[in-house]
């Protein structure tokens, strides 16, 4: 069996968006943007993304999808809107974990994909840098749906111990007893230890 391998991808060091639009400005707005591209540009589906989170509290996933034969320019679209990676934005809970994005969670399909971009939220002032880091895009491959024998018991053992095991049911259910037994009945007569322990 073949182990996927992530998308060669380069990834754009972030973009931290400021308030008022000068860079010299100290005050951030607690947003920024992270860019990700196939290396050499090309089209491909999204199994997952992976990256470890580095004091993000909320991620966006925007993708730039092309319609497949259509000569139309690609377009954006929100994929997946504020996902939480941390439990609360002013404490460390969440704030250097491993996560996954899954095509499941996706509310966009994930096929034709040109580049993804990120956007990174952090509210808290607390703060002063976030980011996503080791971020793998990996390919949406398509699985046979048959599953392979190998490691599966043999149909006719299994079809044999089935029917032993029917045979077995039958014959207890034809000589089962009628007469009922008396939960502390013993010989005919109760136990007064064991009434009085229950």
């Amino acid at each position: 069996m073949s182990v996927v391998q992530p998308v060669t991808c380069t990834v754009k060091p972030a973009v931290y968006l400021h308030v008022g639009g000068a860079k010299a400005d100290p005050a951030h707005s607690g947003v920024c943007v992270v860019d990700v591209k196939p290396r050499p540009p090309s089209v491909f589906q999204i199994e997952k993304i992976t990256f470890k989170n580095n004091y993000t509290a909320f991620v966006t996933v925007r993708l730039l999808r092309r319609s497949p034969g259509q000569e139309a320019p690609a377009r954006w679209c929100t994929a997946l809107r504020d996902l939480p990676l941390m439990d609360n934005p002013h404490t460390e809970g969440g704030s250097q974990d491993y996560y996954s994005i899954h095509r499941t969670q996706l509310q966009a399909e994930p096929d034709h994909v040109s580049s993804v971009r990120l956007i990174l939220r952090q509210p808290s002032a607390a703060w002063f840098t976030f980011s996503l880091e080791e971020i793998e895009i990996y390919p949406h491959t398509e699985r046979p749906l048959l599953v392979s024998p190998q490691g599966l018991p043999d149909p006719h053992t299994v079809s044999s111990s089935i029917q032993q095991m029917w045979a077995l049911t039958e014959v207890m259910q034809t000589n089962q007893t009628t007469a009922s037994i008396g939960r502390f009945d013993v010989d005919g007569c109760y136990d007064v230890n064991l009434l009085s322990l229950t």
